[in-house]
């Protein structure tokens, strides 16, 4: 095989979060990697928001940055992320983090991202789903990226590549202060207004667990900062 052969062309799902910047800019610096795409998903979540971040995150690489339009998808499956009700607040251990769950959704995501990395020439598709997630998402566990990469490779021959499927959060903020990722840019409260992050739904107190626990600092403004100390005691 060839060394050219070799080389990965890849469409990396950037929601504009802590964890998918941190995938994207891990290919940035990987010399494997000969092309890079970037892909916001816009399901219709009220924390849309996060698409400014994605954008800036996209600039600052020079990488493409294409808009993919799920709304319709995002309509019509239940969830607190797409429809009415109150983001809940605590941890992810918590019960009530089920209501975060949108039904099916990275399956959704990753097999429409394969389709547009097969038109673009683009040999893989890279996700930033980590080991926190797998308790309460399921399309977030190892054997369902594994269904779902088969599935790619078999329906248009795309893979699908989950880099930090192993890892924690405090892992993923370690490999983006190694990498110097600009976490300042991203965004990652479900709640999406502006002012800053609220620090008390689920992502919130994961993300600034997840500095805490790396040791990293955290830029992060949050309009309860002490809240997620109460929430993971």
């Amino acid at each position: 095989m060839s060394e050219t052969t070799m080389l990965r062309r890849v469409l990396v799902l950037l929601s504009g979060g802590m964890d998918s910047t941190t995938a994207l800019v891990d290919c940035v610096h990987d010399p494997a990697v000969a092309e890079i795409m970037a892909l916001f998903v816009d399901y219709g979540q009220r924390h849309i928001i996060e698409f400014l971040s994605a954008t800036s995150i996209a600039a600052r690489y020079g990488v493409q940055l294409t808009r993919l339009d799920l709304t319709a998808f995002g309509s019509q499956v239940n969830s607190v992320l797409t429809g009415a009700g109150e983001v809940p607040h605590g941890h992810y251990t918590a019960a009530t983090m089920a209501q975060t769950v949108v039904p099916n959704r990275n399956a959704t995501m990753l097999m429409a991202a394969a389709g547009i990395a097969a038109s673009h020439g683009l040999t893989e598709v890279v996700t930033a789903v980590h080991a926190g997630d797998h308790a309460i998402y399921p399309d977030c566990r190892p054997e369902f990226m594994d269904a779902v990469s088969k599935a790619a490779q078999l329906g248009c021959g795309v893979g699908v590549r989950a880099p930090f499927v192993h890892s924690s959060k405090a892992d993923i903020a370690r490999t983006g202060a190694r990498l110097s990722v600009p976490f300042e840019l991203t965004w990652s409260c479900y709640e999406g207004k502006l002012g800053g992050h609220c620090g008390r739904c689920g992502t919130c107190v994961e993300r600034a667990e997840a500095f805490f626990e790396a040791g990293v600092d955290d830029p992060t403004v949050y309009r309860d900062p002490d809240f997620w100390r109460q929430a993971t005691a």
